[in-house]
């Protein structure tokens, strides 16, 4: 008796679990290229657009490689775009975004770790109906609250300035802030601070020297969320600022609603690119670290 009679041959039904193992993970890769290509397409064209020359798009189309590529469109969008009857680019309003943004994402963060904190590891009466309360900022729209919020923005002589946009954004933020810290804080073994407690600490100390720096993975989340939240931002920004203390998106739809004649695709796409791009960045280089932050509270104990 040889090898070869030995050798037991492979099951049929073996063989067929293969078969349909490899046409299964074919159809799952099949159905997320077909997704990427999905999202990915309409960047695809914003990108190759935006580095047309205007002949090159009369001549053909939106789509395709730009055969004599240029960054003229992205340098009259960033400097040479057309608001209303004043030309003035990009630039000033991208800067504007960030005197927004800094504040009104930094605050928030401090102020919810510190509500967060103190709705899970500090018990007093009500506990629950505070955070009840505070949660129900998280479900309100930004349309119920834009009269309300308007009215006391000229009241206290905020009205249609950046600061008052802050102002609007902190408020805002808070519930979500609020939340996010709470569901963090809440995983963490109550027995951290009762320790630094016995050995003399207070409850701000308790809360910097023991809770923050455990918050850090939560903290790049909530960061991540407000940023992005408030850069992105239309309807507060269209409501509660005017003329040149507008954001950025808010100069963007100036910018492609202004423009009259022959609409240049270019400089409209390359304005978008560039407005979009601080956020796109964001979730390219710290996207996993916002997986990792939502994570890091998913597990108690």
């Amino acid at each position: 008796m040889n090898a070869a009679t030995l050798a037991s041959p492979v099951p049929r039904s073996a063989a067929r679990i293969d078969v349909a193992r490899v046409l299964g993970w074919t159809a799952v890769y099949f159905t997320l290229l077909i997704f990427v290509l999905f999202f990915v397409g309409p960047l695809f064209v914003m990108i190759t657009t935006s580095l047309k020359s205007m002949e090159e798009i009369r001549l053909g189309t939106l789509v395709g490689i730009p055969r004599h590529p240029t960054i003229q469109p992205w340098i009259d969008a960033w400097s040479n775009a057309c608001v209303g009857v004043e030309c003035t680019g990009l630039s000033p309003f991208f800067l504007n975004t960030i005197y927004l943004v800094v504040p009104a994402t930094l605050i928030p963060t401090a102020i919810g770790a510190l509500n967060g904190y103190a709705l899970t590891q500090v018990n007093f009466r009500g506990q629950n109906i505070v955070y009840a309360i505070i949660l129900f900022g998280c479900f309100a729209p930004y349309q119920a609250i834009l009269i309300p919020l308007a009215q006391t923005l000229g009241k206290l002589g905020l009205a249609g300035t950046i600061n008052g946009l802050i102002l609007a954004h902190v408020v805002y933020g808070l519930p979500f802030t609020t939340m996010f810290f709470r569901n963090f804080f809440i995983s963490v073994p109550s027995d951290l601070a009762k320790a630094a407690r016995i050995d003399g600490a207070g409850f701000f100390q308790t809360f910097r020297h023991v809770m923050l720096p455990m918050s850090l993975p939560i903290m790049v989340v909530v960061i991540i969320w407000q940023f992005t939240s408030i850069w992105n931002d239309f309807l507060f920004g269209v409501a509660f600022t005017s003329g040149r203390n507008v954001p950025i998106m808010v100069a963007l739809n100036n910018i492609v609603s202004s423009s009259t004649g022959e609409r240049p695709y270019n400089v409209d796409m390359a304005s978008a690119m560039l407005a979009a791009l601080p956020t796109l960045l964001v979730y390219v280089f710290a996207g996993k670290y916002f997986v990792r932050g939502l994570m890091a509270g998913s597990v108690k104990g």
